[in-house]
């Protein structure tokens, strides 16, 4: 929550400080056009650019990432908002670790004694506003509704002049308050008793055409707006600065309309003058009167009757750039860092109906807690002590959490398979599906009966990201200099057996090693991590790092329980005779999460959004051969 408000202050800060340099430049322009300008940074305040993106993100933008290619082209685009979007929560605040954080004494007792603070600041100036208010509406209901009478002749033809169909009343009220509108969407014009007599009829005119003005305008609606800004807001200065250059504004374009509808130049100027002897100025910036702002600013700006300039047709593309920028920006943020999980395109299709030529499954008792699984040259596949869970989800590439159903034997009993097909196979991309995997299927279909199914459910997920917005990685996560795909056409080239697994201990040039706590692994994807992760973090994962290319890794930490034994469960009664036993596990190491960001830099963060799962509907224990 800390972050969050961190981030929407940032951006709204630099949103107003942008609208006051455009303001600067059209200084010479009409005062609406700043007016608007002040006005769209004050509603800023209210409406966070995380929002907008997080509405963007949820919307499944048709073309969007049509190819692998075109994803991976925008993922240093994605670093780039998220970096920019995000400048204290991404880096000081983790998402993941807040319940512990704020379960320290001192850092809970800190934030309570904010929220109290601001609580006590937001109480005070909403509660001077409302005793002002209600005022103001005494003020009112002791007033005397005028029916007829010169007052009320010139403000209805002014309405009509003005284009306004409902006529607003006008109250007479025995106080020293300027004339003025009240009320927000019913809008009364209080009019001291005392002012009439000392203005003649060219002045009341000018004085109710300014009146009349603030009613077309909705004025007092937009001040209670900023009003709202300010209550909730009240410890940052740039809002009320924004405040006072509102109401600036505002009173500087009902003069410049007033002038534009004739009355002269010096009775105007006159009139508030005049006015300003008799009456006060109102304490609500929501109750539009006549002597407001810089008094002596709009006399003289009054004086010299001079309309402000239209806008150029340079300065309207560039407030036409502006708009389009702040609306685009956090909607490019959704788009761009909330990809849906089925957004890649989809391969190019790949005959259903392949088959191993040859095939071999049979039970695996050793007990040992190591797993391997992988394609090799001549188009033969070896799954060694896996899992028919782990079959499943290889042959239809998807993460755990996305697999529902089934008995509980196929994540306990083990298999070793080793099948042959024609001619040499790569491994797909992550999340796509090539020969082998059809193979699979099939394999799975013919010997474990396996019928299954898709569905579409929204669930919670977990992203992984860069924990710190500078780019910075941890020690051991580490750019791969093996190029895993060229080894393998070369010992395919080269024919033999495929090299054998790596001394306990030592990190795979191509594949990964997982168990007791410890993931070494290199050469693969962001995306194939994320996967891999999904097992541990029990929730789906989707890459959202922005990290291309092939890394290593080393991530160490304490595993929940359940899953001392690697991601399929531990091993009853510890390892059998003869089977190395896995690293020790330290009791007082880190969680999961912890170990990303402190040793590789990245992090989880939870959100929801749609998963495609797939459903087992049946299955049976194989035959073997």
């Amino acid at each position: 929550m800390t972050g969050l408000i961190g981030d929407h202050l940032w951006q709204s800060t630099v949103f107003a400080l942008v609208a006051g340099v455009l303001a600067l430049a059209l200084n010479r322009n009409r005062a609406q056009v700043r007016y608007w300008l002040w006005l769209a940074s004050s509603m800023k305040f209210m409406i966070p650019f995380a929002a907008l993106a997080a509405a963007a993100a949820s919307v499944n933008w048709p073309g969007f990432a049509q190819s692998r290619n075109l994803a991976a082209a925008a993922l240093p685009m994605t670093r780039l908002v998220e970096t920019v979007s995000q400048p204290f929560s991404a880096n000081d605040f983790q998402g993941v670790t807040v319940a512990a954080t704020m379960s320290n004494g001192s850092s809970a007792v800190t934030f309570n004694l904010l929220l109290a603070i601001w609580a006590a600041g937001f109480i005070v100036v909403l509660g001077k506003w409302l005793l002002d208010w209600r005022r103001i509406s005494a003020l009112a209901r002791r007033g005397t509704r005028l029916e007829e009478g010169r007052e009320v002749e010139m403000l209805r033809r002014l309405e009509w002049i003005a284009g306004i169909r409902v006529p607003t009343p006008v109250v007479l009220c025995d106080s020293s308050l300027e004339p003025g509108v009240f009320g927000i969407f019913r809008p009364e014009l209080l009019w001291p008793r005392a002012i009439s007599a000392r203005l003649s009829d060219a002045q009341v005119d000018a004085i109710l055409a300014h009146e009349a003005t603030h009613i077309r305008r909705r004025d007092n609606l937009a001040a209670a707006l900023h009003m709202a800004v300010q209550a909730t807001f009240w410890f940052h200065p740039l809002v009320w600065w924004v405040g006072t250059r509102l109401v600036d504004e505002r009173e500087r374009a009902c003069d410049e309309e007033v002038l534009r509808l004739g009355s002269e130049p010096r009775v105007y100027a006159e009139s508030i003058v005049e006015t300003c002897r008799v009456s006060i100025e109102s304490s609500l910036a929501c109750v539009a009167g006549v002597t407001g702002s810089d008094l002596k600013k709009r006399i003289e700006a009054i004086m010299k009757n001079r309309a402000g300039d239209a806008l150029t047709k340079g300065k309207r593309v560039l407030l036409a750039a502006a708009t389009a920028t702040a609306l685009a920006w956090p909607i490019a943020i959704g788009v761009i860092s909330g990809p849906k999980l089925g957004a890649q395109a989809p391969a190019p299709p790949v005959d259903d109906t392949l088959t191993f030529e040859v095939a071999s499954v049979k039970p695996n008792k050793t007990g040992d807690p190591r797993v391997m699984l992988g394609i090799q040259p001549g188009g033969r596949f070896n799954a060694s002590n896996v899992p028919v869970r782990l079959l499943i989800r290889n042959a239809y590439q998807v993460q755990d959490s996305q697999l529902v159903g089934g008995p509980g034997w196929i994540a306990n009993e083990r298999f070793d398979i080793v099948a042959k097909a024609e001619g040499n196979f790569l491994p797909p991309q992550p999340g796509s599906v090539g020969p082998m995997q059809i193979m699979m299927r099939n394999l799975l279909k013919e010997r474990f009966k396996l019928v299954v199914h898709n569905e579409a459910r929204e669930m919670p997920i977990y992203a992984l990201v860069l924990a710190r917005t500078d780019g910075k990685l941890g020690s051991q996560l580490r750019q791969s200099t093996v190029d895993c795909a060229k080894m393998a056409a070369e010992r395919g080239r080269a024919g033999g057996p495929p090299p054998g697994p790596p001394p306990p201990g030592e990190r795979m040039q191509c594949g990964m090693r997982i168990g007791g706590g410890q993931l070494m692994g290199g050469g693969f994807q962001m995306s194939q991590f994320a996967q891999t992760l999904s097992t541990f973090a029990q929730r789906t994962v989707v890459d959202r790092t922005g990290l291309s290319g092939a890394w290593d890794i080393d991530l160490n930490w304490t595993p929940d329980p359940g899953q001392s034994g690697g991601p399929f469960g531990p091993l009853p009664g510890g390892p059998p005779p003869g089977v190395p036993a896995p690293p020790p596990i330290d009791p007082n190491g880190p969680s999961l999460f912890t170990a990303l960001q402190e040793q590789l830099g990245l992090k989880l963060e939870s959100t929801r959004g749609p998963v495609d799962v797939l459903v087992i509907d049946s299955v049976e224990m194989p035959t073997p051969d």
